[in-house]
């Protein structure tokens, strides 16, 4: 018999919960997931026989096949491959492809340049475990102790700065992989407070000098405008200068880098003005180290002189006329059969103002010293140090360091009351 309850009891409307980890709702319209990445590296089939430093001979491996130095924190594999599993230790299910996706997702988040540097520590921390006949297990996850082994025996072979880019490109190995990185802040503090001081004296940098306004126009008068190359050259080193770029914004680092979704074209560049009617040329970067994703603007001003960015940048796209999708310093090269335009790089960039220094009988300068020339001459002009520090994107107060060793700079802020009304609007405020 059926009891009335059961006949009188209504049909349940309600869904019954899906497995943990699944669901039944639909994807808002137009989403697909995963989603598009660029194509993983691959090792590179034909290498060529000395792909690195005599002075650093690797031994083969399967797990660090040759390839690109940017590939290498990716495409050089630990023995110690990551683990899956929840919080109960229970195992999950990963493909190749999945792990794959991981690492090159992770590997986004540091810019080319950086994967480029970190490599070489890669490489040098392998010649090290090679040479002490270190198995592959105890490379990944390396322990502490290893690490502080390593770096007491390259300390005083290089420097401080470049031993600390080694250090954290093991890390960011260690990170892209998912492998357990053993050392602690304290740890790495002290280790490289005593790799700076035991920094050789062949290892340290020489004082970055400032181009200035009086240098440019001599490296000008050497530059023959009506050159393709040297127009573009010309307009690159103005344009750097005036907006305090970077030299690596507005250059690439080869020739067959170039992208135009990541490096300026005369695409990015237009006219504004204030309401004042201030006018100012834009250069919007679409890729910068600080900011890979969304990009930034630099800009300046029509000059007075020789030195005027307007001019050499109008006279370079009556030269070479780049397209609006070449990059924005391309030049006309008539290397082969017929005319082409080439990327400017970096190398031939400076290159040439050395050529143009020493043709001038001064003594080439670095090409960090554009941006520091650049800090420095705004600076001069009485350009309030926090707009210095906004508009030129110094993260830090790094640029300050250049105010002690440049006395003129600082001459306005030392005289009587007279100037007191300058240095209240100029002076940084008091924290």
């Amino acid at each position: 018999m059926t009891s009335n309850n059961s006949l009188s009891k209504k049909p349940s409307t309600s869904r019954a919960s899906p497995p943990l980890g699944t669901t039944n709702d639909p994807l808002p319209s137009g989403t697909r997931w995963p989603s598009t990445l660029p194509h993983p590296p691959h090792p590179q089939r034909n290498p060529k026989p000395h792909s690195y430093p005599l002075h650093l001979p690797l031994l083969p491996s399967s797990l660090r096949p040759p390839c690109r130095a940017k590939d290498r924190l990716i495409l050089w594999k630990p023995y110690t491959q990551r683990t899956f599993r929840d919080l109960r230790g229970r195992p999950i299910e990963v493909s190749d492809n999945d792990l794959t996706r991981i690492q090159l997702v992770t590997s986004n988040a540091y810019a080319d340049s950086t994967l480029q540097s970190y490599a070489t520590g890669l490489l040098i921390f392998h010649v090290f475990c090679d040479q002490r006949k270190l198995p592959e297990v105890q490379r990944a996850p390396a322990s502490s102790n290893l690490i502080s082994l390593w770096l007491a025996n390259i300390a005083g072979t290089y420097s401080g700065s470049a031993i600390k880019n080694f250090l954290y490109g093991v890390r960011a190995w260690h990170i892209i992989h998912g492998i357990s990185w053993e050392m602690n802040d304290a740890e790495i503090d002290t280790i490289l407070k005593a790799a700076f001081r035991l920094t050789p004296d062949s290892s340290k940098r020489k004082k970055r000098m400032p181009y200035t306004v009086t240098f440019m126009e001599m490296l000008l008068e050497d530059l023959k405008l009506d050159n393709p190359f040297d127009a573009a050259v010309a307009a690159c080193l103005t344009t750097t200068f005036y907006s305090g770029a970077r030299l690596g914004e507005f250059t690439v680092p080869k020739l067959s880098d170039f992208h135009q979704a990541k490096h300026v074209t005369p695409f990015h560049v237009r006219a504004d003005q204030d309401r004042n009617g201030f006018k100012v040329t834009v250069f919007r970067i679409p890729r910068t180290k600080s900011a890979p994703l969304d990009g930034e603007d630099v800009f300046w001003a029509k000059q007075n002189g020789t030195t005027d960015p307007e001019a050499l940048l109008q006279n370079h796209f009556r030269v070479n006329a780049p397209s609006q999708h070449q990059h924005l310093f391309a030049y006309h090269s008539n290397e082969t059969t017929r005319s082409t335009h080439k990327p400017l790089t970096k190398r031939r960039f400076l290159e040439r103002i050395a050529a143009a220094a020493k043709a001038k009988g001064l003594d080439p300068l670095q090409g960090h010293g554009i941006r520091i020339g650049s800090t420095l001459e705004y600076l001069l002009r009485g350009m309030p140090f926090e707009a210095v520090k906004a508009t030129f994107r110094w993260k830090s107060d790094a640029f300050l360091v250049y105010l002690r060793k440049h006395a003129e700079i600082m001459a306005p802020y030392m005289q009587p009351e007279l100037h007191h009304q300058f240095i209240q609007y100029t002076l940084p405020p008091v924290r």
